[in-house]
């Protein structure tokens, strides 16, 4: 069985990239593992999410269509985060409501990564 087990976004400024998600995770239950260099990871149970600035030295760009997805597993949840997000510099792309049969909302973070909260 084959399962994702992590998740890497580019960062063009990898100090307020830290800060934006430090507080997002905050009170969640993923964890801050590593942080040097070029990289930044956080770990939950069964996946682990990091930024890096690229390894090619080129600038970090939001890839158009590409998207991450949190399942937070609750609306609540969803609704708490979002708006977390909009307060500490994220933008709305689409606030929480049902959509393919899923409660969700999506942000862009500080360097426009799309990130979409599910429960």
């Amino acid at each position: 069985m084959m399962k994702m087990n992590y998740f890497v976004l580019g960062t063009n400024n990898m100090q307020s990239a830290v800060q934006f998600y430090d507080k997002l995770f905050e009170g969640c239950k993923i964890n801050k593992i590593n942080s040097e260099g070029r990289m930044t990871l956080w770990a939950a149970d069964d996946f682990m999410f990091a930024l890096a600035e690229p390894f090619d030295g080129e600038k970090a760009t939001a890839g158009n269509g590409t998207m991450i997805g949190f399942n937070l597993g609750s609306s609540a949840e969803v609704e708490r985060l979002y708006n977390k997000a909009l307060t500490i510099g994220g933008v709305d792309e689409g606030s929480p409501s049902i959509r393919s049969g899923r409660f969700s909302a999506y942000v862009r973070d500080l360097d426009k990564n799309k990130i979409c909260l599910f429960e």
